[in-house]
């Protein structure tokens, strides 16, 4: 049984792009249904194959949008996105990646009606965009030859998620969405998406369906759910007070590696192994499972009646062990967290029997376990080893920062 490391080496910090995405709704026969577009196959695109939706980069020429941008300035924008500055530019950016990429234009006119395109040719539609995929200043001059100013105010910010660490490309983005502009027929550009559709969120997700989603296109997708009418999921959008920032965190799984969203019972220990991503953290436990929590503690996992229970090996400088059996009468547990000691194991410590040393704790060298009445504490790094976090009283004026319990991950205090 070789225990899983969880110190490799460092890898480099990865840039993180700012990005913006657009959520395009309409109603349906059968209720609220959402744009999604699929991504034409290339090589070292993370992305590539998947259904998304309309989105893209950041641009700084994005900011050149902002005399262009109705109902919104930047003022607004930053506010709505706890900016100190440039949050229209995400707005102008998801415009003009939507425009691109799935030929739907939120504008008005000179007018202030907004923008139709149905009246134009396919040939002038396709002439449009392409001018747009030049960048920002293009759109600029299309916006002030056609007198057309970008609907900003008719997005609604819905979300906002970083890719997870450890990612090859990483990206900070804001998600909005929008209700179809009348008068506009989606038509994925060719080159970077190849195919649309509009499809109820459940039917996007089912298995069936077979399209590939990526974890935040999933996730969103199962809020979007929630809605009855592309007008209630606009309405609960702009009634948001604060949208906090999603950061899924990488973990091995029986399958590889996937993502682990906040909430999930491994996020905390994930972050605590491995906060820049390298893939060696764990979100499933396992039977024989040996995996060290940091230099002094290993966890060691074992299946008992049909559920996973663990155990302990706490240890410092001179390589001698405490084993915490918080699971006493297993023998095979016992027998598998001795096989698996790093070193010579000197004390056997449980909650259900009588300590087997006297005075207030251990000196494993370099560290200290205390015995409290809640379980044993390894103060170097406040971390609490017990039978359950439910319940449990806190410790009367010792800071715990970390549970290790009987079973599940680690868990913040």
């Amino acid at each position: 049984m070789n225990p899983a490391s969880t110190s490799p080496s460092p890898a480099p910090p990865r840039p993180i792009r700012f990005a913006a995405t657009l959520i395009v709704l309409r109603d349906g026969a059968d209720g609220l249904e959402v744009l999604m577009l699929r991504r034409a196959e290339k090589e070292g695109d993370q992305n590539s194959g998947a259904s998304v939706f309309p989105g893209g980069g950041v641009d700084p020429r994005d900011r050149l949008l902002h005399p262009r941008c109705a109902g919104l300035d930047d003022a607004m924008a930053s506010r709505r996105l706890a900016l100190p500055a440039a949050g229209l530019d995400f707005y102008a950016a998801a415009i003009r990646e939507c425009f691109e990429e799935a030929g739907l234009l939120f504008a008005c006119g000179a007018d202030g009606l907004p923008v139709t395109l149905d009246h134009l040719a396919d040939d002038q539609i396709s002439a449009l965009r392409a001018t747009t995929e030049e960048g920002a200043e293009s759109l600029l001059g299309l916006c002030v030859e056609h007198g057309w100013r970008l609907a900003a105010d008719r997005l609604a910010y819905f979300a906002h998620w970083l890719t997870p660490p450890g990612m090859p490309r990483r990206f900070d983005t804001r998600f909005f969405v929008a209700l179809a502009p009348a008068g506009q027929q989606a038509r994925p550009d060719g080159r970077e998406t190849v195919e649309h559709f509009w499809l109820r969120p459940a039917e996007a997700l089912a298995p069936a369906r077979g399209l590939r989603l990526m974890n935040v296109q999933r996730r969103v997708l199962q809020q979007l759910d929630a809605f009855d009418s592309a007008e209630a999921c606009l309405a609960h959008a702009r009634a948001l007070q604060q949208i906090p920032l999603v950061m899924p965190r990488r973990a091995l799984a029986a399958d590889g590696l996937r993502a682990v969203n906040p909430g999930e019972p491994a996020y905390a220990e994930i972050a605590r192994l491995d906060p820049e991503g390298e893939g060696h953290a764990r979100c499933e436990l396992a039977d024989g499972l040996a995996m060290f929590l940091s230099p002094r503690v290993l966890r060691v996992t074992a299946r008992r009646a049909g559920a996973l229970v663990n155990g302990y090996l706490v240890g410092g400088e001179r390589n001698e062990w405490a084993l915490i059996d918080l699971d006493a009468g297993d023998e095979r547990h016992r027998s598998m967290l001795m096989a698996s000691a790093p070193g010579p194991v000197r004390w056997v410590l449980s909650l259900r029997e009588p300590p087997s040393v006297a005075g207030e704790g251990i000196d494993l060298g370099g560290c200290r376990l205390r015995r409290l009445e809640q379980g044993f504490l390894l103060e170097e790094e406040r971390m609490l080893f017990a039978a359950e976090a439910d319940s449990m009283p806190a410790p009367a004026g010792i800071e715990v920062e970390w549970l290790a319990l009987r079973s599940g991950f680690l868990l913040r205090a």
